[in-house]
């Protein structure tokens, strides 16, 4: 493409994971959000609820200073109480519900563009039951949502068998999924990540083509799978082209291709395209995220 890859989405990038330092210090959580927001590359921070109490309204006020928007991950206040939301026991099941409406409830305060959750852990066999609980789950969350405003809710689609082991998972499952929520809740949607379509075994068509109605944000980023005695091994999103990972540069441009194929890259367009990529041990951040963006240029201009 000769038109710059901002004329066809708005990049974003998830914070805590291209500055790991930011869980350090309050002092490096504003520094390396003020790094994003100061770089005109991106308009879009993908956050969290901060490491630090009180950091939420002022991190709320430094991206509308910056004319940028936020997103908001429920990922890791799952993680750190391990909860899975999926639950066959309706008594965790309810408190990964209520912890995410907590979340929910910061995201609208900081004023947040979505809301993001992941699936949780299941039992081989039983994924059917514990599909039926999660779209349970989603259902009560959308209905939450709903009843405060108008912010979407995105599950992303994570490794199956890998590292996350999260339900969802294979492209057919998490289309079954979406249909159900979907048929009740309109302001519910799907986020794929091309580092999960190799933990996950598949194509970038066979990740993509059963869900493409649902798909409303897309991460792009890596995986390192080939040897699991590795650092680096599973879900560590690696910047592109690290030694031994999954996705260089043809592989991202291909799974561009196929964004503006299905159409959720359009000229004009204002879809989310952000980075997950995280520095591995020995790595700048800075460096990193830098590299990212020149790759992402790169293979956009490759289509």
């Amino acid at each position: 493409m000769k038109d710059p890859i901002q004329s066809w989405a708005r990049i974003g990038i998830v914070h805590s994971m291209a500055y790991p330092e930011s869980t350090q210090s309050e002092k490096q959580y504003i520094e390396t959000l003020k790094a994003i927001l100061s770089d005109p590359f991106y308009e879009v921070a993908e956050l969290g609820r901060p490491p630090f109490a009180g950091l939420a309204q002022r991190a709320a006020a430094l991206v509308q200073m910056a004319s940028c928007s936020l997103t908001y991950s429920g990922h890791g206040l799952l993680f750190a109480r391990n909860l899975n939301i999926n639950s066959l026991d309706e008594t965790e099941r309810q408190e990964a519900v209520a912890t995410l409406k907590e979340g929910m409830d910061e995201a609208y305060a900081m004023g947040s563009e979505e809301f993001q959750f992941l699936s949780r852990g299941y039992e081989k066999g039983k994924e059917e039951q514990y599909l039926e609980a999660l779209v349970a789950s989603t259902k009560e969350i959308c209905s939450y949502a709903k009843s405060k405003g108008s912010m979407p809710v995105v599950l992303e689609v994570f490794d199956h068998t890998i590292d996350k082991k999260s339900l969802l998972g294979p492209a057919p499952l998490v289309a079954t999924y979406a249909q159900a929520v979907r048929e009740e809740w309109d302001n519910f949607g799907i986020m794929v990540d091309c580092s999960h379509i190799p933990m996950i075994g598949e194509t970038i068509d066979e990740a993509i083509d059963p869900i493409v109605e649902y798909i409303t944000h897309v991460h792009i980023g890596n995986t390192l799978i080939a040897d699991p005695a590795h650092p680096s091994y599973g879900d560590n999103h690696p910047r592109f082209e690290y030694p031994g990972s999954e996705n260089d540069t043809a592989y991202l441009a291909s799974f561009l291709r196929k964004l503006v194929d299905i159409g959720y890259l359009t000229e004009g367009g204002r879809n989310i395209l952000s980075f997950e990529v995280k520095p591995q041990v020995g790595e700048d951040s800075a460096l990193v995220a830098a590299a990212s963006k020149r790759i992402l240029e790169r293979a956009w201009r490759m289509i």
